[in-house]
């Protein structure tokens, strides 16, 4: 077998296998196919979810769902403003042997586990909300002195009400940062919104199978890895995360006039691992342009901050994002001269 013909043997299968899982949320989940398919890059991307919308959406009915679809150890936080970091991590306690001598065991909290429900995350308190950095970056917690290292893949979906509504407080900019997309559920319409009424008011129960474990998860992630990204492509990235800097070389209009900060790197390297899973659902071995504007808004409307005139004029980081992906072309200048 040739390498080229491998590659499209390993692209194939990987799009055959997201499909089973996204068929098994379908099962459950009625629309909201783009916020399926945003959950679904994050996980094989080896990144984390941060889902926002109205209560009554589905979030978290969703995340249940993707745990129980998949053959992973699953728990759920719910986020309150009396939730403190030891009651996430865990804590020391006394216990008592068989000899009667007592000592300090830590008792492992629900952030050990690999799928973690971060339940209505901003009616936390800012405090209790960084108890989940390290966990989410390094895939690690460091407690009572110890490092424990968490099994992998670990994956965090934390759901939000929009910050207008009363008793949240709004995550941190260095916490937002650690989420790989966010994932804006809007309403359902009609049609899905009848759908929803027969499955759960005439006693039918939709009840999706385990058709993923954590080895394959984990080898699909590295076949994401591999996907090329070649240097003219990877350079559009450079450029749409560069536009956002406001006053910057590559600052488009929109950002100099409605951004107050712009992403960081870890915006690019989302963007270009998001991407990747595009192309390989695609049945490509190499990402395209157009895998790039298909992921741009869910990896950068958390990793922007708008200015005093954008806020006064009520215009969303979504808008200005899509004058910034207008303004920059797939070739640079200098590339073009070349």
């Amino acid at each position: 077998m040739s390498l080229e013909q491998n590659i499209e043997e390993r692209a194939a299968k990987f799009a055959q296998r997201y499909k089973a899982v996204y068929d098994e949320l379908g099962k459950v989940i009625v629309g909201h196919g783009d916020i399926l398919h945003g959950v679904l890059t994050c996980l094989f991307a080896g990144g984390h979810t941060l889902l926002e919308g109205v209560p009554g959406l589905g979030k978290t009915l969703l995340v249940k769902t993707l745990s129980e679809a998949l053959d992973l150890n699953f728990n759920r936080i719910q986020f309150t403003p009396d939730l403190m970091p030891a009651d996430i991590l865990g804590t020391n306690m006394i216990v008592e042997d068989p000899e009667g001598r007592r000592r300090f065991e830590f008792q492992r909290g629900p952030i050990f586990t690999q799928i973690c429900l971060a339940d209505e995350i901003n009616r936390a308190t800012p405090k209790t909300q960084s108890a989940l950095l390290e966990a989410m970056q390094e895939k690690r917690v460091s407690a009572a002195g110890t490092t424990f290292d968490l099994e992998r893949p670990f994956f965090v979906m934390a759901t939000q009400n929009p910050i207008e509504q009363e008793g949240t407080y709004p995550l941190p900019e260095a916490q937002l940062d650690r989420f790989f997309f966010k994932l804006v559920v809007g309403y359902s319409n009609r049609k899905d919104l009848n759908e929803i009424l027969h499955r759960t008011t005439t006693g039918a129960v939709f009840t999706p199978a385990k058709v993923m474990h954590g080895a394959e998860i984990r080898e699909h992630q590295q076949l994401v890895r591999e996907v090329i990204l070649a240097p003219h492509v990877q350079d559009y990235i450079a450029r749409l995360v560069l536009a956002t800097h406001p006053e910057g070389e590559y600052a488009a209009p929109a950002t100099n006039q409605h951004l107050r900060w712009g992403a960081s790197p870890r915006g690019a390297q989302t963007i270009a691992l998001a991407a990747k899973v595009r192309a390989l659902l695609g049945g490509r071995y190499n990402v395209s342009f157009d895998d790039i504007r298909r992921v741009y808004l869910p990896a950068m409307r958390h990793r922007v901050i708008l200015n005093f005139e954008a806020e006064a004029e009520n215009i969303a980081p979504d808008t200005v994002l899509v004058d910034i992906l207008k303004a920059v072309p797939e070739k640079a200048d200098d590339q073009k001269a070349a």
